[in-house]
Protein backbone atom coordinates (compact mmCIF):
# COMPACT_ATOMS: atom_id res chain seq x y z
CA UNK A 1 0.00 0.00 0.00
CA UNK A 2 1.46 3.42 -0.95
CA UNK A 3 2.14 5.99 1.73
CA UNK A 4 -0.94 8.04 2.61
CA UNK A 5 0.05 11.67 2.99
CA UNK A 6 -2.07 14.26 4.71
CA UNK A 7 -3.73 16.93 2.58
CA UNK A 8 -1.05 19.49 3.43
CA UNK A 9 1.82 17.03 3.02
CA UNK A 10 0.46 16.21 -0.44
CA UNK A 11 0.41 19.94 -1.24
CA UNK A 12 3.96 20.36 0.04
CA UNK A 13 5.05 17.46 -2.19
CA UNK A 14 4.19 19.44 -5.34
CA UNK A 15 4.65 23.09 -4.33
CA UNK A 16 6.05 25.40 -1.68
CA UNK A 17 3.78 28.26 -2.76
CA UNK A 18 0.22 27.82 -1.49
CA UNK A 19 -2.29 30.41 -0.30
CA UNK A 20 -5.26 28.75 1.35
CA UNK A 21 -8.70 30.15 0.60
CA UNK A 22 -11.26 30.60 3.36
CA UNK A 23 -14.28 28.42 3.99
CA UNK A 24 -16.83 28.93 1.23
CA UNK A 25 -19.79 28.77 3.60
CA UNK A 26 -18.56 29.76 7.05
CA UNK A 27 -22.12 30.13 8.30
CA UNK A 28 -22.90 26.41 8.14
CA UNK A 29 -23.28 24.88 11.59
CA UNK A 30 -20.65 22.21 12.12
CA UNK A 31 -21.60 21.51 15.75
CA UNK A 32 -24.80 19.51 15.19
CA UNK A 33 -25.31 15.99 13.95
CA UNK A 34 -25.92 17.04 10.35
CA UNK A 35 -28.91 16.98 8.01
CA UNK A 36 -29.91 13.44 9.02
CA UNK A 37 -29.49 14.07 12.76
CA UNK A 38 -27.09 11.11 12.72
CA UNK A 39 -26.31 10.44 16.35
CA UNK A 40 -22.64 11.07 17.14
CA UNK A 41 -21.82 12.71 13.81
CA UNK A 42 -20.71 15.96 15.44
CA UNK A 43 -18.41 14.01 17.74
CA UNK A 44 -16.95 12.12 14.77
CA UNK A 45 -16.16 15.38 13.04
CA UNK A 46 -14.62 16.80 16.20
CA UNK A 47 -12.38 13.76 16.57
CA UNK A 48 -11.40 14.03 12.90
CA UNK A 49 -10.45 17.67 13.41
CA UNK A 50 -8.43 16.84 16.50
CA UNK A 51 -6.63 14.05 14.64
CA UNK A 52 -5.88 15.94 11.40
CA UNK A 53 -6.05 19.62 12.30
CA UNK A 54 -8.59 20.12 9.47
CA UNK A 55 -12.23 21.17 9.71
CA UNK A 56 -13.24 19.40 6.51
CA UNK A 57 -12.01 16.71 4.14
CA UNK A 58 -10.57 19.10 1.52
CA UNK A 59 -8.19 22.04 1.55
CA UNK A 60 -8.15 24.46 -1.38
CA UNK A 61 -6.24 27.55 -2.42
CA UNK A 62 -4.02 29.24 -4.99
CA UNK A 63 -0.68 27.61 -5.75
CA UNK A 64 2.27 27.90 -8.07
CA UNK A 65 3.49 24.62 -9.57
CA UNK A 66 6.60 24.89 -11.70
CA UNK A 67 6.02 28.60 -12.10
CA UNK A 68 2.40 28.17 -13.29
CA UNK A 69 -0.35 29.48 -11.07
CA UNK A 70 -3.28 27.16 -10.49
CA UNK A 71 -6.10 26.44 -8.09
CA UNK A 72 -5.12 23.46 -5.95
CA UNK A 73 -7.47 21.07 -4.12
CA UNK A 74 -6.13 18.44 -1.74
CA UNK A 75 -8.11 15.77 0.11
CA UNK A 76 -7.50 14.83 3.72
CA UNK A 77 -8.20 11.10 3.93
CA UNK A 78 -7.75 11.17 7.69
CA UNK A 79 -10.91 13.30 7.96
CA UNK A 80 -13.71 10.71 7.74
CA UNK A 81 -12.00 8.89 4.89
CA UNK A 82 -11.78 11.98 2.70
CA UNK A 83 -15.52 11.67 2.20
CA UNK A 84 -17.69 14.25 0.47
CA UNK A 85 -20.31 16.04 2.54
CA UNK A 86 -22.13 19.33 2.16
CA UNK A 87 -19.24 21.48 3.40
CA UNK A 88 -16.88 19.51 1.15
CA UNK A 89 -19.16 20.42 -1.74
CA UNK A 90 -19.01 24.07 -0.68
CA UNK A 91 -15.23 24.06 -0.84
CA UNK A 92 -15.01 22.13 -4.09
CA UNK A 93 -17.52 24.37 -5.83
CA UNK A 94 -15.62 27.43 -4.58
CA UNK A 95 -12.37 25.98 -5.95
CA UNK A 96 -13.84 25.39 -9.39
CA UNK A 97 -15.45 28.84 -9.43
CA UNK A 98 -12.14 30.47 -8.42
CA UNK A 99 -10.38 28.67 -11.27
CA UNK A 100 -13.07 29.84 -13.68
CA UNK A 101 -13.16 33.49 -12.62
CA UNK A 102 -9.35 33.76 -12.50
CA UNK A 103 -8.84 31.72 -15.70
CA UNK A 104 -6.53 29.26 -13.91
CA UNK A 105 -6.15 25.49 -14.33
CA UNK A 106 -7.39 23.32 -11.49
CA UNK A 107 -5.22 20.59 -9.95
CA UNK A 108 -6.85 18.03 -7.65
CA UNK A 109 -4.84 15.80 -5.29
CA UNK A 110 -7.50 13.20 -4.57
CA UNK A 111 -7.76 10.69 -1.75
CA UNK A 112 -11.34 9.80 -0.92
CA UNK A 113 -13.60 6.91 -0.08
CA UNK A 114 -16.69 8.51 -1.62
CA UNK A 115 -19.82 10.19 -0.29
CA UNK A 116 -20.37 10.62 3.47
CA UNK A 117 -22.86 8.12 4.92
CA UNK A 118 -23.82 10.37 7.83
CA UNK A 119 -25.26 12.98 5.43
CA UNK A 120 -27.17 10.58 3.18
CA UNK A 121 -28.64 12.06 0.02
CA UNK A 122 -27.39 15.51 0.95
CA UNK A 123 -23.87 14.13 0.61
CA UNK A 124 -24.63 12.24 -2.59
CA UNK A 125 -26.02 15.32 -4.33
CA UNK A 126 -22.69 17.08 -3.83
CA UNK A 127 -21.54 15.04 -6.84
CA UNK A 128 -24.02 16.96 -8.97
CA UNK A 129 -22.64 20.23 -7.61
CA UNK A 130 -19.10 19.17 -8.44
CA UNK A 131 -20.13 18.02 -11.92
CA UNK A 132 -21.85 21.36 -12.63
CA UNK A 133 -18.86 23.33 -11.38
CA UNK A 134 -16.51 21.20 -13.48
CA UNK A 135 -18.68 21.70 -16.57
CA UNK A 136 -18.67 25.47 -16.07
CA UNK A 137 -14.89 25.49 -15.78
CA UNK A 138 -14.56 23.30 -18.88
CA UNK A 139 -16.80 25.65 -20.85
CA UNK A 140 -14.62 28.59 -19.78
CA UNK A 141 -11.49 26.86 -21.07
CA UNK A 142 -8.95 26.16 -18.27
CA UNK A 143 -7.64 22.63 -17.99
CA UNK A 144 -8.27 20.20 -15.13
CA UNK A 145 -5.47 17.93 -13.89
CA UNK A 146 -6.14 15.15 -11.37
CA UNK A 147 -3.60 13.26 -9.28
CA UNK A 148 -5.04 10.03 -7.87
CA UNK A 149 -3.69 9.18 -4.43
CA UNK A 150 -4.58 6.15 -2.32
CA UNK A 151 -7.48 5.53 -2.33
CA UNK A 152 -9.55 7.27 -5.01
CA UNK A 153 -12.95 5.63 -5.10
CA UNK A 154 -16.66 6.32 -5.31
CA UNK A 155 -18.02 9.70 -6.32
CA UNK A 156 -14.66 11.42 -5.97
CA UNK A 157 -13.25 9.17 -8.70
CA UNK A 158 -16.40 9.53 -10.82
CA UNK A 159 -16.32 13.36 -10.72
CA UNK A 160 -13.04 15.10 -9.91
CA UNK A 161 -10.89 12.16 -10.98
CA UNK A 162 -12.36 10.61 -14.12
CA UNK A 163 -13.79 13.97 -15.18
CA UNK A 164 -10.38 15.67 -15.42
CA UNK A 165 -8.65 16.37 -18.72
CA UNK A 166 -5.40 14.72 -17.64
CA UNK A 167 -5.28 11.98 -15.00
CA UNK A 168 -2.09 10.98 -13.20
CA UNK A 169 -1.89 8.41 -10.42
CA UNK A 170 0.61 7.36 -7.79
CA UNK A 171 1.97 3.80 -8.00
CA UNK A 172 -0.17 1.20 -6.29
CA UNK A 173 -3.02 3.60 -5.57
CA UNK A 174 -6.45 2.04 -5.21
CA UNK A 175 -8.56 3.54 -8.01
CA UNK A 176 -12.11 2.54 -8.86
CA UNK A 177 -15.75 3.39 -8.49
CA UNK A 178 -16.21 0.53 -6.02
CA UNK A 179 -14.26 0.75 -2.79
CA UNK A 180 -12.70 -2.30 -1.15
CA UNK A 181 -15.67 -2.86 1.19
CA UNK A 182 -18.35 -2.97 -1.49
CA UNK A 183 -16.75 -4.92 -4.34
CA UNK A 184 -17.93 -8.36 -5.44
CA UNK A 185 -16.10 -11.06 -3.48
CA UNK A 186 -14.55 -12.50 -6.65
CA UNK A 187 -13.41 -9.14 -8.06
CA UNK A 188 -10.03 -9.00 -9.81
CA UNK A 189 -7.94 -6.73 -7.54
CA UNK A 190 -5.80 -5.51 -10.48
CA UNK A 191 -8.86 -3.82 -11.97
CA UNK A 192 -8.93 -1.44 -8.99
CA UNK A 193 -5.31 -0.29 -9.10
CA UNK A 194 -3.69 2.66 -10.82
CA UNK A 195 -1.74 0.24 -12.99
CA UNK A 196 -4.90 -1.63 -13.97
CA UNK A 197 -6.69 1.58 -14.86
CA UNK A 198 -3.72 2.65 -17.00
CA UNK A 199 -3.83 -0.63 -18.92
CA UNK A 200 -7.56 -0.10 -19.49
CA UNK A 201 -7.07 3.39 -20.89
CA UNK A 202 -8.77 5.15 -17.97
CA UNK A 203 -5.78 7.19 -16.79
CA UNK A 204 -2.79 8.74 -18.54
CA UNK A 205 0.24 7.87 -16.43
CA UNK A 206 1.42 6.29 -13.20
CA UNK A 207 3.96 8.71 -11.74
CA UNK A 208 6.38 7.90 -8.88
CA UNK A 209 6.09 10.43 -6.01
CA UNK A 210 9.57 11.83 -6.62
CA UNK A 211 8.67 12.66 -10.24
CA UNK A 212 5.27 14.16 -9.52
CA UNK A 213 6.31 17.83 -9.02
CA UNK A 214 8.15 18.02 -12.36
CA UNK A 215 5.48 16.01 -14.19
CA UNK A 216 2.68 18.21 -12.89
CA UNK A 217 4.67 21.32 -13.76
CA UNK A 218 5.32 20.07 -17.28
CA UNK A 219 1.65 19.35 -17.77
CA UNK A 220 0.64 22.81 -16.60
CA UNK A 221 3.14 24.33 -19.04
CA UNK A 222 1.93 22.10 -21.87
CA UNK A 223 -1.72 22.96 -21.24
CA UNK A 224 -1.00 26.68 -21.43
CA UNK A 225 -1.81 28.43 -24.72
CA UNK A 226 0.79 30.86 -26.06
CA UNK A 227 -1.70 33.45 -27.25
CA UNK A 228 -4.74 33.96 -29.41
CA UNK A 229 -5.14 33.14 -32.18
CA UNK A 230 -2.93 30.07 -32.05
CA UNK A 231 -0.27 29.82 -34.76
CA UNK A 232 -0.12 26.60 -36.82
CA UNK A 233 2.37 23.94 -35.81
CA UNK A 234 5.40 24.01 -38.15
CA UNK A 235 5.52 21.21 -40.72
CA UNK A 236 8.09 18.61 -39.60
CA UNK A 237 11.12 17.96 -41.80
CA UNK A 238 11.15 14.64 -43.59
CA UNK A 239 13.51 12.12 -42.03
CA UNK A 240 14.18 10.17 -45.22
CA UNK A 241 16.25 11.31 -48.19
CA UNK A 242 14.51 9.00 -50.65
CA UNK A 243 13.57 10.43 -54.04
CA UNK A 244 10.12 10.88 -55.52
CA UNK A 245 8.59 7.61 -56.75
CA UNK A 246 8.46 7.06 -60.49
CA UNK A 247 5.23 5.06 -60.43
CA UNK A 248 2.26 4.51 -58.18
CA UNK A 249 3.51 1.07 -57.21
CA UNK A 250 6.94 2.56 -56.37
CA UNK A 251 5.15 4.96 -54.02
CA UNK A 252 3.39 2.06 -52.31
CA UNK A 253 6.64 0.11 -51.97
CA UNK A 254 8.50 3.08 -50.48
CA UNK A 255 5.71 3.79 -48.00
CA UNK A 256 5.61 0.14 -46.91
CA UNK A 257 9.38 -0.22 -46.55
CA UNK A 258 10.39 -1.51 -43.10
CA UNK A 259 13.34 0.90 -43.21
CA UNK A 260 11.15 3.98 -43.51
CA UNK A 261 11.16 6.35 -40.47
CA UNK A 262 8.07 5.94 -38.29
CA UNK A 263 6.04 8.23 -36.06
CA UNK A 264 8.18 7.71 -32.97
CA UNK A 265 11.26 9.00 -34.81
CA UNK A 266 9.35 12.00 -36.16
CA UNK A 267 8.02 12.93 -32.72
CA UNK A 268 11.44 12.54 -31.10
CA UNK A 269 12.99 14.83 -33.71
CA UNK A 270 10.20 17.40 -33.53
CA UNK A 271 9.62 17.90 -29.78
CA UNK A 272 11.93 18.80 -26.92
CA UNK A 273 9.80 16.59 -24.70
CA UNK A 274 6.39 14.96 -24.85
CA UNK A 275 3.61 14.16 -22.37
CA UNK A 276 1.49 11.27 -23.62
CA UNK A 277 -2.24 10.88 -23.14
CA UNK A 278 -3.25 7.24 -22.98
CA UNK A 279 -6.51 5.51 -23.75
CA UNK A 280 -10.01 6.41 -24.79
CA UNK A 281 -11.57 6.56 -21.28
CA UNK A 282 -13.92 3.80 -22.43
CA UNK A 283 -11.76 0.83 -21.48
CA UNK A 284 -9.61 0.75 -24.60
CA UNK A 285 -6.10 1.60 -25.79
CA UNK A 286 -4.45 1.50 -29.19
CA UNK A 287 -0.65 1.13 -29.10
CA UNK A 288 -0.59 1.99 -32.80
CA UNK A 289 -1.60 5.60 -32.16
CA UNK A 290 0.48 8.02 -30.08
CA UNK A 291 -1.09 11.20 -28.80
CA UNK A 292 -0.59 13.88 -26.18
CA UNK A 293 1.03 17.29 -25.82
CA UNK A 294 4.61 18.28 -26.50
CA UNK A 295 6.87 21.27 -26.08
CA UNK A 296 8.80 22.67 -29.04
CA UNK A 297 10.88 25.59 -27.86
CA UNK A 298 8.51 27.71 -25.80
CA UNK A 299 5.41 26.45 -27.61
CA UNK A 300 2.86 23.79 -26.70
CA UNK A 301 1.60 21.61 -29.55
CA UNK A 302 -0.83 18.71 -29.32
CA UNK A 303 -0.03 15.66 -31.43
CA UNK A 304 -1.82 12.63 -32.86
CA UNK A 305 0.43 10.14 -34.66
CA UNK A 306 -0.43 6.89 -36.41
CA UNK A 307 2.34 4.29 -36.20
CA UNK A 308 1.81 2.25 -39.37
CA UNK A 309 -0.79 -0.18 -38.06
CA UNK A 310 -4.54 -0.31 -38.64
CA UNK A 311 -6.04 2.28 -36.29
CA UNK A 312 -8.52 0.84 -33.80
CA UNK A 313 -11.67 2.51 -32.42
CA UNK A 314 -9.89 3.27 -29.15
CA UNK A 315 -7.22 5.11 -31.12
CA UNK A 316 -9.74 7.37 -32.85
CA UNK A 317 -11.49 8.10 -29.55
CA UNK A 318 -8.17 8.99 -27.91
CA UNK A 319 -7.33 11.24 -30.87
CA UNK A 320 -10.67 13.02 -30.58
CA UNK A 321 -10.08 13.56 -26.88
CA UNK A 322 -6.73 15.25 -27.61
CA UNK A 323 -8.03 17.36 -30.50
CA UNK A 324 -10.98 18.68 -28.52
CA UNK A 325 -8.86 19.44 -25.47
CA UNK A 326 -6.34 21.32 -27.62
CA UNK A 327 -9.17 23.24 -29.26
CA UNK A 328 -10.62 24.21 -25.90
CA UNK A 329 -7.41 25.57 -24.44
CA UNK A 330 -6.13 27.14 -27.68
CA UNK A 331 -3.17 24.88 -28.55
CA UNK A 332 -2.41 23.94 -32.21
CA UNK A 333 -2.46 20.33 -33.35
CA UNK A 334 -0.01 18.23 -35.38
CA UNK A 335 -1.20 14.95 -36.91
CA UNK A 336 1.08 12.34 -38.51
CA UNK A 337 -0.66 9.98 -40.93
CA UNK A 338 0.60 6.44 -41.36
CA UNK A 339 -1.92 3.63 -41.50
CA UNK A 340 -3.03 1.03 -44.05
CA UNK A 341 -6.55 1.94 -42.90
CA UNK A 342 -8.94 1.61 -40.02
CA UNK A 343 -9.14 -1.75 -38.27
CA UNK A 344 -12.06 -3.67 -39.74
CA UNK A 345 -12.01 -6.98 -37.87
CA UNK A 346 -15.02 -8.18 -35.93
CA UNK A 347 -13.69 -6.87 -32.63
CA UNK A 348 -13.23 -3.39 -34.12
CA UNK A 349 -16.75 -3.43 -35.51
CA UNK A 350 -18.17 -4.44 -32.13
CA UNK A 351 -16.13 -1.66 -30.51
CA UNK A 352 -17.82 0.94 -32.71
CA UNK A 353 -15.32 1.57 -35.53
CA UNK A 354 -17.82 3.53 -37.63
CA UNK A 355 -18.90 5.80 -34.78
CA UNK A 356 -15.32 6.38 -33.67
CA UNK A 357 -14.20 7.37 -37.18
CA UNK A 358 -17.25 9.58 -37.60
CA UNK A 359 -16.41 11.40 -34.39
CA UNK A 360 -12.83 11.91 -35.60
CA UNK A 361 -14.11 13.46 -38.84
CA UNK A 362 -16.43 15.67 -36.76
CA UNK A 363 -13.64 16.78 -34.42
CA UNK A 364 -11.43 17.75 -37.35
CA UNK A 365 -14.31 19.61 -38.99
CA UNK A 366 -15.22 21.52 -35.83
CA UNK A 367 -11.76 22.37 -34.51
CA UNK A 368 -10.98 26.09 -34.33
CA UNK A 369 -7.24 25.92 -33.66
CA UNK A 370 -4.99 25.27 -36.66
CA UNK A 371 -4.17 21.67 -37.51
CA UNK A 372 -1.04 20.69 -39.46
CA UNK A 373 -0.84 17.24 -41.05
CA UNK A 374 2.15 15.38 -42.47
CA UNK A 375 1.66 12.04 -44.23
CA UNK A 376 4.79 10.04 -43.39
CA UNK A 377 3.85 6.62 -44.80
CA UNK A 378 0.64 4.94 -45.85
CA UNK A 379 -2.51 7.00 -46.20
CA UNK A 380 -5.11 4.28 -46.27
CA UNK A 381 -8.59 5.47 -47.13
CA UNK A 382 -11.01 7.05 -44.63
CA UNK A 383 -9.12 5.61 -41.68
CA UNK A 384 -6.26 7.96 -42.55
CA UNK A 385 -8.34 10.84 -43.91
CA UNK A 386 -10.27 11.14 -40.63
CA UNK A 387 -7.17 12.61 -38.99
CA UNK A 388 -5.93 14.73 -41.92
CA UNK A 389 -6.31 18.51 -41.90
CA UNK A 390 -8.40 19.83 -44.80
CA UNK A 391 -6.31 22.44 -46.58
CA UNK A 392 -3.12 21.95 -44.55
CA UNK A 393 -1.88 18.45 -45.34
CA UNK A 394 1.68 17.83 -46.50
CA UNK A 395 3.35 14.63 -47.69
CA UNK A 396 6.82 13.11 -47.59
CA UNK A 397 8.44 11.49 -50.62
CA UNK A 398 8.06 8.03 -49.09
CA UNK A 399 4.30 8.28 -48.60
CA UNK A 400 1.12 7.75 -50.54
CA UNK A 401 -2.60 8.46 -50.01
CA UNK A 402 -5.35 6.52 -51.69
CA UNK A 403 -9.09 6.02 -51.65
CA UNK A 404 -8.23 2.40 -50.89
CA UNK A 405 -5.16 0.16 -51.06
CA UNK A 406 -4.36 -0.80 -54.66
CA UNK A 407 -4.81 -4.52 -53.90
CA UNK A 408 -8.31 -3.90 -52.56
CA UNK A 409 -9.11 -1.54 -55.44
CA UNK A 410 -8.15 -4.22 -57.96
CA UNK A 411 -10.28 -6.79 -56.14
CA UNK A 412 -13.30 -4.47 -56.04
CA UNK A 413 -12.89 -3.78 -59.75
CA UNK A 414 -12.61 -7.55 -60.40
CA UNK A 415 -9.13 -7.25 -61.82
CA UNK A 416 -6.51 -9.98 -61.85
CA UNK A 417 -3.74 -9.87 -59.22
CA UNK A 418 -1.17 -8.97 -61.88
CA UNK A 419 -3.08 -5.71 -62.48
CA UNK A 420 -2.48 -4.35 -58.98
CA UNK A 421 0.57 -2.33 -60.04
CA UNK A 422 -1.26 -0.72 -62.93
CA UNK A 423 -4.19 0.04 -60.65
CA UNK A 424 -1.84 1.84 -58.24
CA UNK A 425 -0.81 4.10 -61.10
CA UNK A 426 -4.41 4.83 -62.04
CA UNK A 427 -5.24 5.83 -58.47
CA UNK A 428 -2.73 8.71 -58.69
CA UNK A 429 -1.58 8.16 -55.12
CA UNK A 430 2.06 9.38 -55.46
CA UNK A 431 3.14 12.40 -53.37
CA UNK A 432 3.51 14.56 -56.48
CA UNK A 433 0.06 13.43 -57.68
CA UNK A 434 -1.47 14.45 -54.35
CA UNK A 435 -0.06 17.97 -54.71
CA UNK A 436 -1.26 18.23 -58.31
CA UNK A 437 -4.74 17.06 -57.30
CA UNK A 438 -4.90 19.75 -54.60
CA UNK A 439 -5.08 17.34 -51.67
CA UNK A 440 -1.58 18.10 -50.37
CA UNK A 441 0.04 21.52 -50.14
CA UNK A 442 3.61 20.36 -50.54
CA UNK A 443 6.03 17.47 -50.74
CA UNK A 444 8.33 17.84 -47.74
CA UNK A 445 11.99 16.95 -47.95
CA UNK A 446 14.68 16.56 -45.29
CA UNK A 447 16.18 19.62 -43.64
CA UNK A 448 19.03 21.16 -45.58
CA UNK A 449 22.25 21.44 -43.64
Amino acid sequence: MPERLSARAAIAAVTTEFEELGDAAPGRDGADDGPLSWAGYADSRARATARTGEEESVVHGIASVGGRRCVLVSFEFGFLGGSLGQRTGDRLEAAYDTARTRALPLVSLIATGGSRMQEGMVALTQLQRVARASARLRAAGPAQLAVLRDPTTGGGWATLGAGADVILALPGAQVGFAGSRVRPPDADPHAYTAEGQLAAGQIDAVVPPGELPETAARWLRALHAQGSPALPAPVPDALSATGLPASGWDAVRQARSPARPRAQAYLDAYFDHRLPLVGDRCGGTDPGLLCGFGRRGDRSIAYVAQCGTATRPAGYRAAVRVIRLADRIGVPVLTLIDTPGAANDAEAERAGAGAAIADAFAAMAEVRVPVTTLVIGEGGSGGALALAAPGNTHVTRDSYFSVIAPEAAAAILKRAPDEVRATAGQLRLRPQDLVELGFARSVVGPRRT
